[in-house]
């Protein structure tokens, strides 16, 4: 079947103005780029178009100016970075609704680069105003999609723009990412697996009611677990926990049961009476969590019961960690689930597809980052999309 986009390196560039909307929304230190990772991941994408002799105009926003022009929010310091990183000059365009930036563009050449700058020093940006994108949509030929990170705002550059060129296109950040996650959800090999940690249940009910309509196994984690062991009857000590939640735990359980959905929670932990590194800690079964417990991590017996519930999926969703692995030993379930599903990514060909800000940091701490399948940096758009929402800077790349 075709595919319902078009994709950059399938179409023709050379000599064509390509609007690029980029989210290189990155933290600064002392004025300078703190972490390029964003940038990095782009650098492919913009060489090819360069290489192609496209006339590259850069679009991305950077904090939250409200609409304002804040000179600390300039993304001159992120222009510097790209320079240097691509090796050739990345002048910014201030005032891009104005002549500068027509006569700036203009007198681009053939493989040139240039920025705009901050789209969020404009009103019009986050109110997905038409006007404002229609001056956008007038500096080029093309429009490349290349932030999945920002699919979830219908922000003027995101969606109402691309709906007004003529060609649009994924980039090839974004294209990879909606290959991955099409793999991971739309069209997975199954048995389908999901890992869903974190604190509460609250923040991602959306996500949990979703899931368990359309995988196999999931797997819950962290603070969010206790909300279904209480719900469940079970005394969790002083654990960080939803209270009000477990009736909505109880429904997603019924709801699980209903779709054939194996749901794993754990039935061990590691328990201290403060979160901290220099804490005692012990393992506490089922039934053995004291009233000044605290339960910080799935146990043992709980991460070799996720690791087999896991074992013969072909496909696996993560997000969240299994416990406070931000403090040792409180990372040992999140590292040995991670582990054993990166080795089955690598030497089994399992499809694993993580995200989330919090997850990528477990990831790493596991030391697992390289062989996990998929990666998304994205936060927001990358829970909408487990949500199972429409995302609009997704939809406004779709083919007519």
């Amino acid at each position: 079947m075709d595919s319902p986009f078009l994709f950059v390196d399938d179409i023709e560039t050379a000599g064509k103005r390509c609007l690029v909307r980029l989210d290189l929304n990155v933290p600064f230190v002392d004025g300078v780029v703190g972490d390029d990772t964003r940038i990095r991941r782009v650098l492919p994408g913009l060489e090819a178009l360069c290489s192609a002799g496209a006339r590259v105009i850069i679009m991305t926003h950077l904090g939250r100016p409200k609409g304002r022009h804040v000179s600390e929010m300039s993304v001159t310091p992120v222009a510097d970075r790209l320079a240097s990183l691509i090796g050739r000059p990345v002048p910014v365009v201030s005032d891009i609704t104005g002549q500068q930036a027509v006569d700036a563009v203009a007198g681009m050449q053939d493989g040139d680069v240039l920025m705009v700058e901050n789209l969020r020093f404009h009103a019009g940006e986050e109110a997905n105003d038409v006007a404002f994108a229609a001056t956008l949509a007038a500096l080029g030929d093309v429009y490349v999609g290349d932030a999945f990170s920002c699919t979830h705002r219908a922000h003027a550059s995101v969606e109402a723009l691309p709906r007004m060129m003529p060609i649009v296109a994924a980039g090839r950040a974004l294209g990879d990412e909606l290959s991955a996650l099409h793999r991971a959800l739309a069209a997975p090999e199954r048995p389908l697996g999901a890992v869903v940690g974190g604190a509460k249940v609250s923040t991602k009910l959306s996500v949990l009611e979703n899931l368990v309509k359309r995988v196999d196994v999931l797997v819950l984690g962290g603070g969010m677990a206790n909300t279904f062991l209480l719900a469940d009857g079970h005394d969790i000590g002083a654990s960080l926990v939803e209270a009000d939640m477990t009736e909505t735990a109880s429904g997603i359980v019924r709801t699980a049961n209903d779709h054939g959905c194996r749901l794993i929670l754990p039935h061990d932990f590691c328990v201290a009476k403060a979160l901290a590194s220099d804490v005692d800690t012990r393992i506490a079964k089922t039934g053995d969590v004291r009233a000044d417990d605290m339960i910080l991590d799935a146990g043992p017996e709980s991460a070799a019961t996720a690791i087999a519930a896991l074992s013969d999926c072909r496909t696996i969703v993560w997000n969240g960690p299994m416990g406070a692995f931000e403090f040792s030993p409180f990372d040992a379930a999140t590292n040995a689930l991670a582990q054993a599903v990166a080795a089955r990514s690598k030497n089994d060909g399992v499809m694993s597809v993580a995200g989330g800000g919090d997850t990528l940091a477990a990831l790493a701490n596991a030391g697992v980052s390289d062989d996990i399948s998929y990666i998304s940096t994205a936060g927001g758009a990358f829970l909408e999309w487990l949500e199972g929402r429409t995302l609009p800077g997704v939809e406004a790349l779709r083919r007519a």
